[in-house]
C-alpha cells in the first residue's frame, strides 16, 4: 500500500456481553465473537470493564485474555480495582477512558490536565509490566501534551463528536471537526505517540478518518455488532475492513 502501514482494525466486543445479560442467560458468549473474530481480517479485540459491569465482566476479561490469539485491548477507569486487574492479567494494552455511571456510553475524552499528577502515578505500576498505554482524549493539543507528560504510549482520539455531526448532516461543523482530528494526529506523532481513534464510527465516518495517515489503529464496536445481526459478523467486518483500505489508498 505504498509505504502506508494498513490501518489495524480492532473490534470492541462489549455489546455482545449486553445482549447476553439483556437476558441473564449464558448466551451469546463474548468469547465465541473473539474465536470467530480470529478467523477474520481484524488485529485485536476490546473489552471495556466498567465499575457496574453493565456488558463485560470479570469472568469474561480473564477468559478472553486467556484464551485469544488477538491481542487485547482493557478499557477501563482509573480506579485503584482496575489497577489491580490490569497488573494482574496483563493485557496487551490498556485504555483509559472517564466513566459516569449514568451515561450510556464513555463521553467525551480524558481530562488528562487536571488528573495529571494522579494519572501518572496511576499509570506507573502498569507501564512496569510493560502493558501498553492508551489514553482516550478529545482532539486537544493540550490533552495531548498531558497525555505525553504522564506516560501513555499512545491516545485514542474520540471520534464521537465528528461522526455525531456527520450523521447530522451539519458539514461546516464536521470538517471544522475533522480538521481538529487531523490536526491533533500530527501533533501527537510528532511527540513521539501511535495515533489510534474511536468511537461512533460507521461505514460513512470511518473514510474520513481512515484517511488521516497519521492513525495506526481504530476501535470499532457497537456499529460492527449492531451491523452483524442483519449481514453477519463475517460480512460487517470485511466490509468495514475495505472501507479502510479504500480510504488509504485516496
Amino acid at each position: 500500500m505504498n509505504k502506508i502501514s494498513r490501518i489495524r482494525l480492532g473490534v470492541n466486543i462489549d455489546h455482545v456481553a449486553t445482549l447476553r445479560n439483556a437476558r441473564g442467560t449464558f448466551y451469546p458468549d463474548p468469547l465465541k465473537m473473539v474465536k470467530l473474530l480470529e478467523k477474520l481480517d481484524v488485529d485485536g479485540v476490546t473489552v471495556h470493564l466498567r465499575e457496574d459491569r453493565r456488558h463485560i465482566i470479570d469472568s469474561d476479561v480473564k477468559r478472553i485474555n486467556n484464551e485469544s490469539h488477538l491481542p487485547v485491548n482493557l478499557e477501563m477507569a482509573a480506579t485503584e480495582e482496575m489497577q489491580k486487574i490490569a497488573t494482574e492479567l496483563i493485557p496487551n494494552a490498556v485504555c483509559l477512558v472517564p466513566e459516569k455511571r449514568e451515561e450510556r456510553t464513555t463521553e467525551g475524552g480524558l481530562d488528562v490536565i487536571t488528573e495529571e499528577n494522579k494519572l501518572k502515578t496511576f499509570l506507573d505500576p502498569i507501564i512496569q509490566k510493560n502493558i501498553r498505554v492508551s489514553l482516550f482524549v478529545s482532539p486537544d493539543i493540550s490533552q495531548i501534551e498531558a497525555a505525553s507528560r504522564v506516560g501513555a504510549n499512545i491516545i485514542e482520539l474520540n471520534t464521537g463528536t465528528f461522526c455525531d455531526l456527520l450523521i447530522e448532516n451539519n458539514k461546516k461543523e464536521y470538517l471544522k471537526e475533522f480538521e481538529k482530528l487531523k490536526e491533533a494526529s500530527v501533533y501527537g506523532k510528532n511527540l513521539g505517540l501511535e495515533i489510534h481513534g474511536g468511537h461512533g464510527l460507521t461505514f460513512e465516518s470511518v473514510k474520513y478518518i481512515a484517511s488521516i495517515p497519521e492513525i495506526r489503529e481504530l476501535n470499532i464496536g457497537h456499529f460492527l455488532i449492531s451491523q452483524a445481526v442483519f449481514d453477519g459478523i463475517e460480512k460487517t467486518i470485511n466490509t468495514m475492513r475495505l472501507e479502510i483500505d479504500n480510504s488509504q489508498k485516496k
